[in-house]
């Protein structure tokens, strides 16, 4: 099958007493037990396994071209068992731009347990020489967040293998619909399927995809069942529902974005625009080889300071200034206050989730924006 039927057909089945075209939601916590003490109907406890959970990892597997996938209650509980299944004393490579949850959750929950070296994984150089004799793990993000910045899947995930390192992708920005991970020898790869997967800005939710159903995969399996962190059967089929238009909507993201990029490169009040979909960014023509679009996030740098980036998020109409990404509303924040005291996000830098809104009504809304900056 062809990806915009995954989406559709992957995660639903036909209820078999009732007929019902779209999965109903199975809200029981617990399952009867035939006469032998064992489970007909294959499930057990709702922690464990649930109708809605499975019907969720069947489509995120078959759409990453994975052998399995596991469902977490946030895109953090996904990331977090990644981590736990790894164990103590182990180093990790990460990148120096990364999502912001993700890298406090390595430096506070994790500190004193996994050694982690944040490194430009664009350097491939540098990732070689960052490998230590107990690395275990390279994590790659890319489009990073919040500079989009792009590295070379297949050469890291190279690198890691003939280092005997496992590699994970947070594939969040690009989702399988622009990118995938596995096909180009990574071992894992992540999602926050709060993000685009969901796609509607109401359930929160994480998920997992493996290569293939070894040792270290049945450890991720167990650290999600004994750990509980997994998402309820209400999350999985909102999130199953919003998969269902996944294809359709990253052709209009990306669409969106790529108009309002070339705009923004020319503003006058604009410095700098991040988004690999520019000719002149850097990790242009490695994007362009392992993505078959370039996403719906950008980042753009204004002229001035903190304060001339938070005047543009206040003097927005259609934009909503929030955080998070991937909905069909168009999101807008200055991202350097969102992540706090330690960041290395430029105090001008802007971070932009477009949605599926017409984009004129968008870039005329940042040009009034803009130009009110400069007035205020």
């Amino acid at each position: 099958m062809k990806i915009e039927t995954i989406a559709i057909h992957a995660g639903n089945f036909i209820d078999e007493h009732t007929k019902a075209v779209i999965q109903p939601i199975s809200l029981s916590t617990t399952f009867e037990r035939g006469e032998d003490g064992e489970y007909p109907g294959g499930y057990v406890y709702s922690r464990a396994d649930n109708p809605n959970r499975k019907s969720l990892e069947n489509v995120i597997a078959q759409l990453e071209g994975a052998e399995s996938a596991a469902a977490f209650s946030s895109g953090n509980a996904a990331g977090g068992a990644v981590f736990q299944a790894l164990g103590p004393g182990v180093h990790i490579i990460a990148p120096d731009d990364m999502y912001h949850g993700l890298r406090n959750l390595l430096l506070q929950v994790f500190q004193g347990i996994i050694e982690v070296d944040f490194i430009d994984l664009s350097n491939l150089e540098a990732v070689k020489n960052g490998i230590k004799s107990n690395t275990k793990l390279i994590w790659i993000e890319t489009p990073s967040n919040p500079l989009l910045k792009v590295c070379d899947i297949q050469a890291i995930a190279k690198i890691a293998k003939e280092n005997g390192i496992m590699s994970v992708c947070d594939n969040t920005f690009s989702t399988p619909m622009l990118q995938r991970p596995l096909e180009l020898g990574c071992d894992l790869v992540m999602h926050s399927t709060t993000k685009y997967l969901g796609g509607h800005s109401d359930v929160i939710g994480g998920a997992l995809a493996s290569h293939e159903d070894n040792d270290f995969w049945k450890k991720i399996k167990n650290i999600q069942v004994l750990s509980g962190a997994v998402p309820a059967p209400f999350d999985c089929y909102m999130t199953v529902r919003g998969i269902k238009t996944l294809p359709y909507r990253m052709r209009a993201h990306t669409e969106n974005a790529n108009q309002i990029a070339i705009f923004l490169s020319s503003h006058k009040l604009v410095e700098k625009v991040y988004y690999p979909g520019l000719m002149n960014h850097p990790g242009h023509d490695i994007a362009k080889k392992q993505m078959s679009s370039f996403g719906g996030m950008l980042s753009f740098i204004v002229k001035g300071g903190a304060n001339e980036a938070r005047k543009l998020v206040n003097a927005v109409k259609i934009f909503t200034q929030a955080t998070s990404l991937g909905g069909v509303e168009s999101l807008i924040e200055h991202r350097a206050s969102v992540e706090g005291p330690g960041t290395k996000t430029p105090q001008n830098l802007i971070r932009v989730s477009v949605g599926l809104e017409n984009p004129i009504d968008l870039i005329e809304d940042l040009n009034q924006a803009l130009v009110r900056m400069a007035q205020l």
